[in-house]
């Protein structure tokens, strides 16, 4: 996609380019109206040819400017080429990569009317003249009432600035105030992710004045790469030197570009200042203050980063303890009062929210559905699915009493909506309290652990355990049906449990669990918490690696 940005009033608006011809003026009727009376009244147009646009001036009184130079004909137009119409500045974006044989490019800040240019080879016209290790940042030696006065300006400047985005501005007040030279100044920080430098803040002391911050990546390069400070000045000494050219029309300027260091030491930003008034050029004195200066701004932008991501980071949690609260919600609130079963159940999430998944679920049939599962993945994704699926067990249990097709459908349902690797091992089990027996269909689970009145333990064999929920649609799923005894005890269990990890790596294991089961007193609740107990006795202080859900259920011995 191709468009003109208008840059004006501190603002960026995009007017897209989606027509062969963009008329440009004053007039309501043109494509891009520009509301100044120094804009004629049909003032030029962009022409689209192809994947290529290009400029043309439609006999303006005041013309039409291209990087400043007034076009003539058709000009093409470049992935950020400033045009100018009158007193309104225009920005050029494109999509489409431009010929990478360009002397240089523009970093334009949306917030802000200047461009920054980022000459690629330097032309001779801008000589290092000095330069200085930042690792002297703190270093008073010389002019030290000078540097302290500095300090305390720029301290007094930034007290009580928090956000990154108010902080730079800030920072650039406070330079002009400190070194009253200085024409135009810009401050750029290295994205995290790409490690380019960007514009951030921008400042021109004639507010007025349509200026272009220029910067040579020679300089550019050694202030980031060898974390030194740089003084740079357009040499009047220069064997292009011309004595009978008027002084006032040499591109004479000074130029301090320094290095904004973390606490680590690593340049994070760069910040730049010059001058135009060839009879104020900055110093070497100056620029030990500016190092001096840029050091505190530089912890001073560490300090509002950090607390920046600070504040997000609660921000964050704050909002995961809501997280956490709606899944809590989700889980039954009250376990069933009755006189021959007892029911005890346990959920500990690795993080926040997390993707095991639990309910108990009284039906009108006088039956208990016991919903038992755990979702692939743990924390924000696992919780959402685990959500999803918290809500379709309980949609279907209010319309199908049979197990198998109660699991087909929960199954088609979350099929429809499935999200990639997002399965769910599931166990379903149905609960006869009045005939003390249960239907159970295993989706891709662990079997449950029965443990039986004379010790022993017992499970489903494999042939029962179908695909987790959300993997095949219309999977028939099969049906187990066995009786309950007084006195035995059904344990159900995610990999939490016989997973969990110890700082050796040790796996609490199968074995240990079963055993644990076989050799524990047969109470419902006595065993669910010796369990989730020995669990944590074994992990030794190791954080969880998963989710630690256990349902615990049982018939009375009498």
């Amino acid at each position: 996609m191709s468009k003109m940005v208008l840059l004006q009033d501190g603002q960026a608006t995009p007017f897209e380019l989606t027509q062969d011809e963009t008329v440009i003026g004053r007039l309501p009727e043109c494509d891009i109206q520009l509301p100044s009376n120094m804009v004629s009244r049909r003032h030029a147009k962009v022409v689209r040819d192809g994947s290529h646009f290009s400029i043309e001036d439609m006999g303006s009184g005041n013309g039409t400017f291209l990087n400043d130079q007034k076009i003539e004909g058709s000009q093409k137009l470049k992935t950020n080429d400033r045009v100018k119409f009158g007193p309104m500045l225009m920005r050029f974006d494109s999509d489409q990569d431009d010929d990478d044989s360009s002397a240089s490019y523009a970093l334009q800040n949306a917030a802000n009317m200047g461009t920054l240019e980022v000459s690629e080879s330097d032309d001779g016209s801008s000589t290092i003249v000095g330069s200085l290790d930042s690792s002297t940042l703190g270093i008073l030696d010389s002019r030290p009432q000078e540097k302290l006065k500095a300090v305390l300006d720029i301290s007094r400047a930034l007290a009580g600035t928090l956000e990154v985005e108010t902080l730079l501005p800030k920072i650039l007040d406070s330079l002009f105030t400190i070194f009253p030279a200085a024409d135009r100044g810009c401050i750029l920080l290295k994205d995290s992710k790409t490690g380019k430098m960007n514009p951030r803040a921008m400042k021109h002391r004639r507010e007025d004045e349509d200026a272009t911050v220029k910067l040579s990546r020679t300089i550019l390069s050694s202030v980031l790469e060898q974390k030194k400070a740089i003084l740079s000045a357009d040499a009047a000494s220069d064997t292009r030197f011309d004595a009978s050219e008027s002084i006032s029309a040499l591109p004479i300027r000074s130029m301090m570009c320094v290095p904004m260091l973390d606490l680590q030491g690593e340049p994070v930003g760069v910040i730049n200042i010059d001058t135009q008034n060839p009879m104020m050029q900055f110093r070497n004195e100056d620029l030990e203050i500016m190092v001096t200066v840029a050091g505190q701004a530089a912890l001073a932008y560490e300090s509002a980063r950090l607390l920046q991501s600070f504040v997000e980071k609660q921000k964050q949690e704050g909002e995961m303890n809501i997280a956490r609260g709606v899944q809590q919600a989700l889980l039954p609130e009250f376990l069933p009062d009755l006189p021959d079963y007892s029911f005890f159940t346990s959920y500990d999430s690795a993080q926040a929210v997390g993707g095991d998944y639990y309910d108990v679920i009284p039906t009108r049939d006088g039956k208990i559905w016991l919903a038992f599962g755990d979702v692939a993945g743990k924390g924000v994704p696992a919780s959402l699915v685990m959500s999803r699926m918290s809500s379709v067990v309980r949609s279907v249990s209010e319309f199908v009493t049979d197990a198998g097709e109660a699991v087909m459908a929960i199954n088609d349902h979350m099929c429809a909506k499935a999200t990639e690797g997002r399965f769910v091992t599931f166990v379903l089990t149905i609960l006869d309290t009045v005939n003390h027996s249960m239907s159970v269909v295993n989706s891709g689970h662990m079997s449950p652990i029965i443990r039986k009145v004379d010790g022993t333990w017992e499970e489903f064999d494999d042939d029962a355990v179908g695909v987790p929920i959300g993997v095949m649609e219309g999977f028939p799923f099969e049906t187990r049906e066995r009786g309950i005894a007084p006195g035995e005890t059904v344990v159900l269990y995610t990999d939490g449990v016989s997973e969990a990890m110890n700082f050796e790596s040790e796996l609490y294991g199968m074995e240990r669990l079963r055993d644990l089961i076989c050799n524990c007193d047969p109470d419902v609740k006595v065993m669910g918490k010796t369990i989730r107990e020995d669990v944590r006795k074994h992990a030794d202080g190791r954080p969880q690696n998963d989710d630690i859900t256990m349902m615990v259920f049982g018939r009375s011995a009498t």
